[in-house]
């Protein structure tokens, strides 16, 4: 592949983080926790939250540290939104995909609680002829029934400067392929893959 490892500072948990932001990631947090607690539906097996804290964190680091090729944020199963609507704060153009109409309708409620001008996308958030790179077939991530994000947004994945995603356990080197394949040269791709996990790549021209 030509993703060049881009490392983050160790210390990067210590960054102080204001108490406005810290206050909305707890709100957000909380509604989470509700959500996932109510008896009278069925439970989304495949949405477990971040650290958003962490990651906060490490987008700031990102914003002010990285050459960008361009502005728009792109996150891959939004969820909540809670961390697209951290890049938009952050001053980047942010769009988030999602496949799970539940989980839309409460990342739209997010935008609206923050005020922040985040585009969401009802879709599948990988390319056309992205599956064929899995050496798995049941991956969480396949098998979504939705149309393509890409269709309804007039784009496409290598019109992103940066993408984010918190991939399912074993599927971190399907979304790096992903990434290889369909981004654009230059773009950044950032990974949650756990705790005290944030892993950063630079997509590099192939030799």
């Amino acid at each position: 592949m030509a993703l060049l490892p881009i490392p983050i500072p160790s210390d990067i948990d210590q960054r102080p983080i204001p108490a406005d932001w810290q206050e909305r990631i707890a709100n957000a947090l909380g509604r989470i926790e509700a959500f996932q607690d109510r008896w009278d539906r069925p439970q989304i097996e495949q949405f477990v939250a971040a650290d958003f804290r962490h990651l906060f964190q490490a987008l700031h680091w990102v914003r002010a540290s990285q050459t960008m090729i361009g502005n728009r944020f792109l996150e891959w199963g939004c969820g909540f939104a809670v961390v697209a609507a951290i890049a938009s704060q952050l001053g980047f153009d942010a769009i988030g995909i999602e496949a799970e109409s539940d989980l839309l309708r409460q990342g739209a409620r997010t935008v609206q609680d923050w005020d922040v001008p985040v585009e969401l996308i009802h879709g599948n958030f990988l390319p056309r002829g992205a599956e064929s790179l899995a050496d798995d077939p049941m991956l969480p991530s396949l098998g979504h029934d939705v149309p393509s994000a890409y269709d309804v947004l007039g784009m496409d994945l290598d019109d992103f400067a940066i993408v984010y995603a918190y991939p399912w356990p074993g599927e971190d080197d399907f979304h790096e392929s992903v990434f290889d394949r369909f981004a654009a040269t230059g773009a950044l791709l950032l990974l949650f893959c756990g705790p005290n996990d944030i892993r950063l790549w630079r997509k590099q021209r192939d030799r």
